[in-house]
């Protein structure tokens, strides 16, 4: 059967077919959809994990068992899972272990632009890198099948393109084997005598594996008896085949590492100029000249950002391609805080309050954004607590009455809650907002262990923040609603004030569930409004000024009412209401 499919889906389609029977992963774009693809599959166990570490460690345990498992996470996750990776690769496997990383050139939704190729390097793992959906879906059971033969775990490389993205996937039927789990504890416990007789096995199969990619289809030569030869890979090659069609010959790259060295002369010696079409780092590009072959590559390509035709055909042909223009400007549109969104109201209290905010990874990063322009700090995943816990031991008394951190409830299970232990072991003065909005928002409203729902939307252990901070040693504690401002004035001030260490919940599930119902919209009296623009500091899309008065968008308004309380003249009131 033959149908159109999104490389991530095909990836799923994939794990299926391997008969892959357990599945842990931490939702992040470009990654997310294949892990929420493969749990429509009855017949494989899907999770969410809290972070890519467990994830990966789960994923790990399951393969030990006997069953063919995935881990998936985005490049970045693949840094919180780098610990059991290393590792791993001294171990094996038992069952089939695959890890799904997905790069995103061009940071569309991202905090860096890394290559995972590097993790790939470095832990001496193969890796798999497709180009397309059919490929995705192909790699994907060629990886278990490589996992099997050669006792390791394999990482299938996608990008945002190949990612989402769509192509023609032919699709197969599953098939299911299972080992036996064996007791090896020479094998599996990394105590440093064992771990020394591993390595050698590691590098044993290095060596088998760079001898399997010699050989191995999906390294292929496309010779067109052209003197200019073409070394690429991944979302490259479409652009190479776009733009050169069949003028030029190409060493078309699915395995990515271990290189294959001997291809490589091969090919370069058939051919009288050479180069590496690569995205981000110059992995290839390096490596053939390692290999003392004269090439061109980042000389003429940017280790930047993502390529495209056109950035191809200037780089390579010297073409200067004009591309046409729109009549009018269209306006810039930065991403704001959605209509209704709990996060806003905290924001504007923080700011009127002055205080210092360290932010985190997620949807309410976007308070750095005029006009709240609130968060000052954004570097990863958990860092706002820890970060806040040493800006306030270093500062003292300087910084504990007017600085805080800010952190949603699915990155607070990520790795929020290893710092808020250091806090409470440490005791800093510090004070912590965990923003739940009951759902992981940034990624597309996946479940987390706050929630109570699985990754099917079915009943779940539901972890209590509340209980848990205390548990943790945090004496003061307290929940609040992030549309009531005057409440989170008083919190906000309150626990500032306080000789201790603190936590804030602000409590309010995403306005964008489908689980929660809008308010009535909001409408203006103009001849109550002044046009003193007070309701333009919160930066809601659904107000606007008009003829010198505030606007309410009835289709965007949620009916939140966190505008009507900025309103010294009472000027907001429901929509329909006399």
């Amino acid at each position: 059967m033959k149908e159109l499919m999104l490389g991530n889906k095909a990836v799923a389609r994939g794990l299926y077919e391997a008969g892959v029977c357990f599945i842990s992963s931490y939702p992040g774009t470009p990654s997310t959809e294949i892990t929420e693809e493969a749990a429509k599959y009855d017949e494989m166990y899907a999770e969410w994990a809290p972070n890519e570490k467990v994830a990966m460690e789960s994923a790990f345990g399951a393969a030990l068992s006997g069953s063919r498992a995935f881990c998936g996470q985005k490049h970045v996750g693949l840094n919180v899972a780098a610990d059991p990776l290393f590792t791993m690769s001294y171990t094996g496997i038992n069952a089939g272990l695959v890890i799904g990383v997905a790069d995103d050139a061009g940071m569309h939704s991202s905090q860096n632009e890394q290559d995972s190729r590097h993790y790939a390097i470095a832990a001496k793992l193969p890796m798999l890198e497709p180009s397309d959906s059919m490929e995705a879906l192909e790699f994907t059971k060629l990886a278990y099948e490589l996992s099997e033969k050669y006792d390791t775990p394999v990482i299938l490389k996608m990008c945002t393109r190949v990612a989402h993205s769509q192509s023609v996937v032919e699709t197969g039927e599953r098939s299911v084997s299972k080992k036996e789990y064996e007791k090896n504890i020479e094998k599996y416990v990394m105590t440093p005598a064992n771990a020394k007789r591993r390595h050698p096995f590691v590098e044993e199969r290095q060596r088998k594996l760079a001898e399997l990619a010699e050989t191995i289809e999906i390294n292929r030569i496309e010779d067109n008896g052209s003197d200019i030869g073409i070394i690429t890979s991944s979302t490259s090659y479409q652009y190479v085949k776009e733009v050169f069609g069949d003028s030029v010959s190409v060493l078309k790259l699915g395995m990515i590492n271990p290189l294959p060295e001997k291809k490589i002369r091969d090919f370069a010696n058939s051919v009288k100029t050479l180069y590496v079409v690569e995205e981000l780092d110059p992995i290839i590009e390096d490596y053939v000249k390692r290999l003392g072959i004269e090439v061109k590559g980042k000389e003429l390509l940017t280790e930047i950002g993502e390529f495209s035709q056109n950035i191809l055909r200037k780089a390579l042909r010297g073409e200067e391609v004009s591309s046409k223009k729109l009549a009018e400007e269209i306006p810039v549109r930065p991403p704001v805080m959605c209509a209704g969104c709990p996060h806003r109201g905290l924001f504007y209290t923080l700011k009127k309050n002055k205080c210092t905010v360290l932010g985190d990874i997620g949807c309410y990063t976007l308070g750095n954004a005029a006009p709240l322009r609130t968060i000052e700090l954004t570097l990863c995943m958990g860092a706002s607590i820890s970060s806040l816990h040493g800006f306030n031991k270093a500062r003292g008394k300087e910084s504990e009455n007017n600085t805080v951190c800010v952190i949603g409830d699915s990155t607070f299970m990520h790795s929020g809650m290893t710092g808020l232990a250091n806090i409470a072991y440490n005791q800093s003065n510090s004070t912590v907002i965990i923003l739940d909005n009951s759902t992981t928002g940034m990624t597309g409203h996946q479940h987390n262990p706050t929630t109570g729902f699985n990754i099917k939307g079915d009943p779940a252990g539901k972890i209590n923040l509340e209980a848990l901070c205390k548990a943790m040693g945090f004496e003061r504690v307290r929940v609040v609603d992030p549309y009531d401002l005057k409440a989170c004035d008083e919190a906000v001030k309150e626990e500032l004030a306080a000789d201790a260490p603190s936590v804030i919940i602000t409590r309010r599930p995403c306005a964008l569930l489908k689980t929660v119902k809008k308010l009535p919209p909001l409408k203006v009296d103009t001849d109550k409004c002044i046009g003193c623009t007070a309701c333009m500091k919160i930066g809601c899309p659904a107000i606007s000024m008009k003829d010198g008065k505030a606007c309410v968008d009835h289709t965007q308004c949620t009916g939140c009412n966190v505008c009507s309380q900025m309103c010294a003249k009472d000027a907001f009131s429901v929509r329909g209401e006399a």
